[in-house]
């Protein structure tokens, strides 16, 4: 979306991404723009594509005048979701709408040339099917199973990632794709996802992500909040209190060593996630017992956080997620047993409702928030 061009293209544009038709005096009311300025930047949008005509008015005397309202099909968005041992690449539009995806196998650890060639390759195809091309790009937002240095999009030691510590994955992609490519790990794009989709009026929230890794992304006044390295709600590396295991990031006790979906997997004897799932939701109480569990050491640490940061959603969404009530039970017990009452009067503590979506509409909501705050 390059062609938004000023900041006041981006100002009008932002007015009309409800979908609300409107006309230019509503635009003028709304953004204190000059006249003048409003009506170049509509010929400029007009011109674009990204703003369409949506018919009149009623009148109030003379001419009736003409509504616009926002083109999301202008551009479209390729979202890819890396994880340890799949990819998921989607076309959304500019609301952030999937409008198609592929999800294939495959493992995080053959390195970022063969990852990424395939997120093109695939982001290609998606194109193909849908009758565009990569010159209808809006932007690329991808996720990454791994801290990310979000100003550079470069994996910053990521320790289930070999090869991956500070690739290029920006130059990478750009040399295939239009637009921006903007990079984060994967929980913060799945709270962006999340907040966008569900919670848009949300002002505070927590997005907590239990899988093979437990981590959290931060929503706070209504913005992620990455911190100053990309570091923020890296909660899986701190300590589980009374806790010695070791972690695979070499320090001992961390959360994540203690109360994720591979240390019950471990414990049980089992794969990992998928048959942690399995055996909770077979009735086994080994398993239903485990997770339970696993939710009151995680309470534990988001009850600090609750403290902390005083979010009114916490959301808990990963692969763990799927094992019923049992790993929100143990995370409300701990909270609400540790925190002060104010903090919890109205804090809300659920499963993610968004699924898989919310990593790909994440990705797609990063690029259009890049788009309308660079412009």
């Amino acid at each position: 979306m390059s062609d938004l061009g000023t900041a006041e293209t981006a100002a009008v544009l932002r007015l009309l991404l409800d979908g609300q038709p409107r006309t230019r005096a509503e635009l003028i009311d709304l953004s204190g723009l000059a006249r003048s300025t409003v009506t170049g930047r509509i010929e400029a949008l007009l011109a674009s594509g990204l703003v369409v005509p949506s018919g009149e008015a009623a009148s109030t005397g003379g001419r009736p005048p003409a509504r616009f309202r926002f083109n999301p099909t202008a551009r479209l968005i390729l979202a890819a979701d890396v994880g340890a041992t799949h990819l998921s690449v989607a076309l959304t539009d500019l609301t952030g709408e999937i409008l198609d995806r592929s999800t294939t196998p495959l493992n995080i650890a053959e390195g970022p040339e063969v990852v990424l060639s395939e997120v093109a390759r695939l982001g290609r195809v998606l194109l193909r099917a849908a009758r565009r091309s990569v010159l209808d790009l809006a932007g690329t937002g991808v996720g990454l199973p791994g801290p990310v240095e979000h100003s550079t999009g470069r994996p910053n030691h990521p320790p289930i990632m070999p090869g991956w510590d500070s690739y290029d994955v920006v130059g990478r992609l750009s040399s295939e794709l239009t637009g921006p490519v903007l990079v984060d790990n994967d929980v913060n794009i799945m709270a962006l996802g999340e907040h966008a989709t569900e919670y848009a009026d949300v002002e505070h929230l927590l997005f907590v992500k239990v899988a093979t890794g437990i981590g959290a992304g931060v929503i706070s006044g209504g913005r992620l909040h990455r911190g100053a390295q990309g570091a923020a709600g890296d909660i899986g590396h701190i300590q589980a209190p009374g806790h010695t295991e070791l972690c695979r990031c070499g320090n001992t006790g961390c959360l994540e060593a203690v109360a994720s979906a591979a240390a019950i997997a471990t414990r049980l004897g089992v794969a990992g996630s998928r048959d942690v799932v399995e055996l909770v939701r077979a009735g086994n109480t080994a398993a239903t017992t485990a997770v339970r569990q696993a939710g009151r050491e995680i309470g534990t640490v988001l009850a600090a956080a609750v403290s902390l940061l005083n979010p009114s959603v916490i959301v808990v969404g990963g692969s763990l997620s799927q094992a019923g009530d049992n790993l929100l039970a143990g995370i409300r017990e701990a909270i609400y047993a540790r925190s002060l009452p104010l903090a919890t009067t109205d804090l809300r503590v659920v499963t993610a409702s968004s699924g898989q979506d919310a990593a790909l509409r994440g990705a797609a909501t990063l690029v259009l928030q890049h788009q309308l705050t660079t412009s």
